[in-house]
């Protein structure tokens, strides 16, 4: 009786414990637009593989003194602008944030170092959900892809 009241416990609280997204980070890289600029970008495709919508809710890094997450929004006039998004990215269940170039990224202000090509920086990721992901993102000068990955299935 002991032993099947123990078992059944055990089984509820696996049963009681939540599904947390999980987070796959491919295709990501930094750049600066200049090498005395003082800011520069991280981009990267963010795949949830779990059972459970997320968000991603900030970005923290050495590389800079302020980390913030940005998007491009088309104004009244039919300018684009890029803007600090507070509240984050939806991640929903498989489904993709594409950080991209004239899209949703990773901006890095205030560079402690300038950012060389070939070098390699850490960006810790914070979602709401799965936590922080620590993601060495290569810096690639040279990469010429103007957003062209945008067609990579949901940017949430």
């Amino acid at each position: 009786m002991f032993k099947t009241t123990i078992l059944s416990a055990a089984a509820a609280l696996l049963l009681a414990v939540p599904a947390f997204a999980e987070i796959e980070i491919h295709d990501q890289y930094a750049r600066a637009a200049t090498p005395t600029s003082k800011t520069g970008a991280a981009f990267m495709m963010i795949r949830n593989t779990g059972d459970e919508a997320d968000r991603l809710i900030g970005a923290d890094s050495d590389a800079a003194a302020r980390v913030e997450l940005h998007t491009h929004l088309e104004d009244a006039n039919g300018v684009m602008r890029m803007i600090h998004v507070e509240d984050g990215f939806e991640l929903p269940v498989d489904g993709e944030i594409a950080m991209v170039r004239g899209g949703k990224h990773v901006m890095l202000i205030g560079l402690t170092n300038a950012l060389n090509h070939g070098d390699s920086i850490s960006v810790t990721l914070s979602f709401e959900k799965a936590g922080d992901v620590v993601v060495d993102i290569p810096v690639d000068l040279e990469r010429q892809d103007h957003g062209t990955m945008m067609n990579h299935g949901s940017d949430g």
